[in-house]
Order: structure tokens, then sequence, then C-alpha cells
């Protein structure tokens, strides 16, 4: 197959490309399109086949499960049987935004969608490309990242491209997508509601407008029926070894490199006075948005320059960190 990249205004995308997509997504193609957090590899989430497409060109997993993207609430209520006052003040609040919600799944929702499970991720995503095509396609979108399964996620079309050319049909570059990390997922299933993946939007933000959330105490294990896509202990990973590091990270760098191997050093603070033989050095911003909007993009670079172990100065341990350490930590395990 070969992959067609449509290049589109971010912010104005051109009606004509964004309707030739949308006419891959309802004849059952898949479509790699930006949204504000990464990339997502889309397929129409009613039809069982087209995403079962997405499944075999990730070389997904069968139990992680798929987010499901709408183009408005209306829309993202139709794939859920049952809507909490919880679900609309936080979409009213939230949407279109960097949140998922985990609700009672429609039966029309393929079962491989949701894993097996009773429930569906949706979300209203806030990116106009993602927008644009997910009303021209007239269909809610399953889309998980566009990678290969536990890959690093793509926050640009050339990352999409590296890693799936040939397996899709059609990528559609609007640009960087901002965010950098994944959507923050919030189970309403249950009674009080569990933050099951940290993301662009904090756990206390989610609290101000529905009250105690749960944390999600442990990862979930590969052989079990998951909840959310993330939940795996490996995931978001680059192909390069990835080590975090709470102390003396230089002193680890260090006798990685005197080894004679090739070194990605993400420091946090203050710039390095002595640069290391073999060592490329990255100052990552000390603003914990503009780290993760950052984080995936510079991973790639380290990847694409071909260093054999990636360090990583891990940022405060505190809930404002709290999304860029756990992709930290997946990344590593």
């Amino acid at each position: 197959m070969e992959t067609k990249v449509l290049t589109v205004d971010p912010a104005h995308p051109e009606p004509a490309a964004i309707a030739d997509a949308a006419a891959v997504l309802r004849r059952g193609g898949l479509v790699a399109f930006p949204t504000e957090t990464v990339y997502g590899l889309g397929a129409n989430a009613l039809d069982a086949a087209a995403c079962a497409r997405i499944f075999a060109a990730k070389g997904r997993p069968p139990n992680n499960p798929i987010i499901v993207h709408a183009a408005d609430m209306e829309t993202a209520r139709q794939v859920v049987t049952s809507w909490p006052e919880s679900a609309s003040r936080l979409a009213n609040r939230f949407w279109p935004g960097p949140l998922t919600l985990v609700l009672p799944k429609n039966t029309a929702v393929p079962d491989l969608v949701t894993a097996g499970g009773p429930t569906v991720a949706v979300r209203v995503p806030a990116r106009p490309v993602a927008l644009a095509l997910l009303r021209a396609a007239g269909v809610p979108v399953a889309a998980p990242s566009a990678n290969l399964s536990g890959q690093l996620s793509p926050t640009r079309a050339e990352h999409v491209l590296r890693s799936l050319n040939g397996r899709i049909d059609v990528i559609v570059d609007g640009g960087p997508a901002p965010g950098g990390l994944e959507s923050t997922v919030v189970d309403l299933s249950r009674s009080p509601p569990r933050l099951l993946r940290p993301g662009l939007i904090g756990p206390s933000a989610i609290e101000t407008i529905v009250g105690p959330v749960e944390r999600l105490a442990t990862a979930g294990q590969p052989d079990a029926v998951l909840r959310s896509p993330g939940l795996l202990p490996r995931h978001y990973a680059p192909r390069a070894p990835l080590e975090c590091v709470e102390t003396a990270a230089e002193a680890r760098v260090s006798e990685l490199a005197s080894q004679g191997l090739r070194i990605g050093w993400l420091t946090f603070g203050q710039p390095r006075q002595r640069l290391l033989a073999g060592v490329t050095t990255i100052v990552m911003p000390t603003d914990p948005a503009e780290y993760a909007a950052h984080l995936y993009a510079v991973l790639h670079e380290l990847d694409d320059a071909g260093v054999e172990r990636i360090v990583v100065d891990l940022p405060p341990d505190s809930e404002e960190w709290l999304t860029v350490r756990d992709r930290l930590r997946r990344a590593s395990a």
C-alpha cells in the first residue's frame, strides 16, 4: 500500500483534502491525523473490520482498547449507554480538549475497540484539523496514537510516516501536535471516578468539577482486559533503552559514556557547564507544559541521531509533573 500525505493548514484545513481523508475513513481505510495531544491513527469506530486494520498496522495487542473520537458531545453520547451528570459537567468544561471519559459502551461499538470490555473511552479533540475530519467523516473515529505499538507517540507527520509508511492509507499533515502527550483518561463508570491515565489535564482540575477522583495505584498487566489505553507497564518507548535517574544523573552518564556508548542525556534545570564526550545533552524546560510539549519530539530526535542509551533526569515528584513522570517511567520499564 502507498501511504498518501495530505498537507493542510493547521488552523484552516483545506476542505478538499479533508473530504478526501474523510472518504477513506468511510470506506474502511486508515487515516492518521493531528490532535492537540499527538497524531492519531483513525478508523470508523463502528466498523469492526476497519478497526481490525488499526491493530494490524500497529501490531497492537488485542487487550489494549482504543479511544473513540467524536465531533461533539452529541456524537459522543451515541457510543455509550449512560451519560451521568458528571460526564456533562466535565465535557462542558474540557471539551473540545485532551480529556477522555470512560463510560458503559453502546453495542454498536465493536468489542475489538473496547478490548472486549463493557466500557468505551471517548473524547472530543480540540485540534481544528481533527474536528474538521470528524465532521466530514460523519462517524465516530477510533484512534490510538499513530505509531507501531509500544513505541514513541508521534507529534509530527514525519514521525508517523517513518513508523507506518506503507501500512496505512493517508496521513493528514497538519503540523506539530502542540500538547505533546496523550489525553487524561477518567473512568466515570464507577463511583468515585478513577484517573486511569494522567494527561494534559491534571487530576486537581478534574476534582474541581466532579469532586474526589481515585488514582490508579498500579499499571495494568499485559494479559489483563484494560479499560483505557496507556496502562501497559511498558509504553511510549524510544528505540534506544531509556533509564530514569532521580539523583546523580551526571555520574551515570559519565559511567555509560566511559563504556564507549553514544548517550542522549535529558537534563533538567540548569544547563551543564561540562560537555561530556560522546554525549548529546539536551536541557529540558522547567515548565511542565513546555516539557510535555517537547518530550516525544526530543526522544524522536535522539533515536534519529543513533544514540545507544538515553538517560533522563527525572523532574520533581509532584502532581504538576505527574504526566511527564508517568510517560518516562513507562518508557523505561
